[in-house]
């Protein structure tokens, strides 16, 4: 990976979902741009493996392992970070599953409650345990979205998902003027196809009896003739917002997705 112009040297981040794709690719770039760099994930040996790779490379990092949606567990997580660097400056709240995509009535409760606890529940818990550190010397929050509820509507039986995705970007505004005067800044990114693992977690159920047929033009993603992004290139746009380059920007999301909402929204 060629080495960033924008630089994080001497600050602290929390990536979030840090075992593979958009969160692992951006812990690198972050850790590359001369962050140190806390790599939370559930998974205990995906969370080593990241932060291996990054202290090989001569940078700074520790695996952390939690739970976004248990309090305790997050609680845990920010304990060591306070003990281990003293300070945050950066964090992309990105963990996230796609859940059960069924019709309404075969979506249970508790399907719907896993994929809220985790994508919105998780990120709210990641932002507000993550405050009394960011607010010693202000900071940038960066929320991994997606296009599904924020701009395209169109992958029927993803209601649970796309509710959970639209809520962050709420929260996101309404935590960035909040946080403000604080001289934390609040931003969304809303990625569309990208080349990713999160589809192990992605159940499907019975789509075809709720989908509206729509003839799309030939390909999803127009910009890459139908090939879906790079976990890569989410974390460039990430690694900009994280940045001092993006310094009053604020309360606004991002979307990278080579034009796909608009094609499919």
């Amino acid at each position: 990976m060629p080495a960033p112009i924008l630089s994080l040297a001497g600050k602290v981040a929390l990536v979030t979902g840090a075992g593979s794709g958009i969160g692992k690719a951006t812990a690198l770039l972050f850790a590359e741009a001369g962050a140190c760099v806390g790599v939370l994930t559930h998974n205990a040996r995906e969370a080593r493996l990241t932060a291996r790779e990054i202290t090989d490379s001569g940078r700074q990092a520790i695996p952390l392992v939690a739970d976004v949606s248990s309090e305790k567990s997050m609680k845990a997580a920010f304990a060591l970070i306070k003990k281990t660097w003293g300070r945050l400056d950066i964090v992309l709240a990105n963990a996230g599953i796609n859940g059960l995509w069924a019709p309404l009535e075969e979506i249970k409760t508790s399907d719907w409650d896993d994929t809220l606890g985790v994508n919105l529940r998780g990120t709210f818990l990641t932002v507000k345990y993550a405050l009394p550190l960011l607010k010693r010397t202000g900071g940038s929050i960066v929320i991994v979205a997606s296009v599904n509820g924020t701009r395209m509507f169109s992958n029927t039986g993803a209601s649970a998902y796309a509710t959970s995705k639209a809520g962050q970007v709420a929260f996101a505004r309404m935590v960035a003027l909040e946080l403000a005067p604080h001289a934390i800044r609040v931003n969304t990114v809303c990625p569309g196809a990208i080349e990713t693992d999160i589809g192990d977690n992605t159940r499907a159920k019975h789509l075809g009896r709720i989908r509206t047929p729509v003839k799309f033009p030939k390909g999803q993603v127009p910009l890459t003739h139908g090939k879906p992004g790079h976990p890569t290139q989410v974390a460039q746009l990430a690694l900009f917002l994280a940045s001092d380059q993006a310094s009053h920007i604020t309360g606004t999301e991002v979307f990278i997705d080579g034009a796909q909402s608009l094609l499919q929204g």
